[in-house]
């Protein structure tokens, strides 16, 4: 059994991640700024503990990961429009997770990005998503030059449809849309395949169970 730290532990795919996690023999600690949170985690199967992704800086994460063999960074900042969120929360928030898990003396870090961020933007791409995906861009690079044990689950469109079971998954996987429910059982899966160690995989619905595909990714 090992302890998994949430980052953005009341976020739409983490909150399907923890009972996967509770299911594998895992503890899930979901990582939440606001307490009322709580109840609702706590019912799923989450040790709660605060956290201000934003306001709050790499020594306070770390005493939040206390105890933990692993991060999970699954924050994002939100469809709001709000370009400033998108580097306090997807960008900043990564960083210091990745100060803060070598502070604690976890190795493991898998994080949530989004499929295609190293490709160009178009001139005429909107400030808002020009934002997202730069920081998605800039906090997999760090994490890829963190010498952590990192790994890197980049999901196509993400959809509220009911969990597949089977996806592709693999670095050259081309766009398409995933369940979040189907990402997040490939993060817990990922999460126990030490292949799995210093690999950038997209992920989108397709034919091949999770289990096998997180043990054998296409390419």
């Amino acid at each position: 059994m090992t302890r998994i730290a949430i980052v953005g532990g009341h976020g739409q795919i983490a909150r399907q991640l923890v009972p996967l996690l509770r299911r594998a023999d895992h503890d899930p600690v979901a990582l939440v700024r606001n307490e009322a949170y709580r109840e609702e985690l706590e019912g799923r199967g989450a040790e709660v503990r605060m956290l201000d992704i934003e306001h709050q800086g790499a020594a306070e994460f770390a005493a939040a990961f206390a105890g933990c063999d692993a991060v999970v960074f699954a924050a994002g900042g939100g469809p709001d429009g709000n370009v400033e969120r998108k580097r306090t929360v997807d960008l900043e928030g990564s960083l210091k997770s990745i100060e803060a898990a070598r502070a604690a003396g976890i190795r493991r870090l898998v994080q949530v990005s989004a499929i295609g961020v190293d490709d160009p933007l178009d001139a005429d791409t909107g400030d808002v998503w020009r934002a997202y995906v730069e920081a998605k861009r800039d906090a997999d690079a760090a994490l890829r030059a963190s010498g952590l044990d990192w790994t890197i689950l980049r999901p196509g469109r993400l959809t509220d449809e009911p969990a597949t079971g089977h996806v592709a998954l693999g670095p050259g996987v081309a766009r398409g849309e995933v369940t979040r429910a189907d990402t997040a059982a490939v993060l817990a899966a990922v999460l126990d395949v030490p292949s799995s160690i210093g690999q950038q995989w997209n992920v989108v619905n397709g034919d091949v169970p999770i289990e096998q595909a997180a043990r054998s990714p296409g390419r």
